[in-house]
């Protein structure tokens, strides 16, 4: 198809425990971040830290461990990143964020992009997170997945088979918000897996299946690949939707969600605050307080 539009609607929340202890960097000061990753890690993240002036090589030091897709690396990664005692982790995505939680009690930890994270038990409460994690949580299961499936629909309204890809079985609350919503359309879904970076099988399988359309779940790894997702999914001739604005950008057919640079941002200001703590001590003094919740939304409206 030669006409893509991208739907976009951002609703995004940041879990920060406030107030932090004011104050500036240390002077000469180079501060370690770990990354815990499900996949290969994030440079618009890192680009994004260095818009609030942390610089790799300069006063940033950055212990990258990435699972590079295999999910069941994730503890021991976590519990390695912690030996290396950084000022701060970053965990991506619910597995890297609750490896992360099991391997420490005392390091913060930032989240990025959880979804759910009270129903998953990552945090107490958005009101009052606890612990020693905060971070942006994004709405990706529930109404955005279900009306994700609507919006496919608008667009491919001979659509009778939707195929819902996801990595390896992650993102399950996705996948069954988007089959209650294909039900309520009158639409067949065809849950399909990545397993082990098979792309060209999963696509396959979908052949096979004589899918209409495809689903791609909100997944950090599935993100990664949108370039090779995008390609497969021209050649297959299947109209996709996928979360990310990038991914229409890149070629993609639509995308109903958050900027993930703006998002990328987010995390880099709350990781910045807690530097400026000077000390995990204080910010762990700080999260017994009263934190605060925010959050945006708007209606989503198409772009070109």
């Amino acid at each position: 198809m030669t006409t893509r539009r991208a739907f976009i609607g951002t609703l995004t929340g940041g879990l920060l425990a406030t107030p932090l202890a004011a104050g500036g960097q240390q002077a000469g000061k180079v501060f370690k971040v770990g990354e815990l990753h499900p996949g290969n890690g994030s440079e618009e993240r890192l680009a994004a830290l260095r818009e609030v002036g942390y610089v790799e090589g300069k006063n940033l030091v950055v212990e990258r461990r990435h699972a590079e897709g295999h999910l069941d690396r994730l503890p021991a990664l976590a519990t390695e990143l912690v030996g290396l005692k950084p000022d701060i982790i970053l965990a991506t995505g619910e597995t890297s964020i609750r490896a992360a939680k099991n391997a420490t009690k005392v390091i913060p930890i930032v989240m990025a992009f959880a979804d759910d994270p009270v129903g998953k038990g990552l945090v107490a409460s958005l009101a009052r997170p606890g612990g020693n994690i905060t971070g942006v949580s994004l709405v990706a299961a529930g109404t955005m997945a279900a009306k994700r499936v609507e919006v496919l629909k608008e667009v491919v309204p001979r659509a009778r088979r939707i195929a819902l890809l996801s990595w390896q079985g992650m993102e399950a609350a996705q996948v069954k918000e988007a089959e209650q919503a294909a039900r309520v359309l009158k639409i067949e879904t065809v849950p399909v897996e990545v397993r082990n970076g098979d792309y060209e099988g999963a696509f396959s399988t979908l052949a096979a299946e004589r899918a209409d359309a495809l689903f791609v779940v909100s997944n950090p790894i599935l993100n990664r690949d949108r370039k090779r997702i995008i390609g497969l999914a021209a050649r297959h001739r299947l109209p996709a939707i996928y979360e990310w604005r990038e991914s229409a950008e890149d070629g993609g057919l639509l995308a109903y969600g958050a900027k993930i640079g703006d998002l990328h941002r987010r995390v880099a200001a709350y990781v910045d605050k807690i530097l400026k703590a000077l000390s995990p001590a204080i910010y762990r003094s700080n999260s017994r307080r009263r934190s605060s919740w925010s959050s945006t939304s708007r209606r989503p409206r198409p772009s070109a």
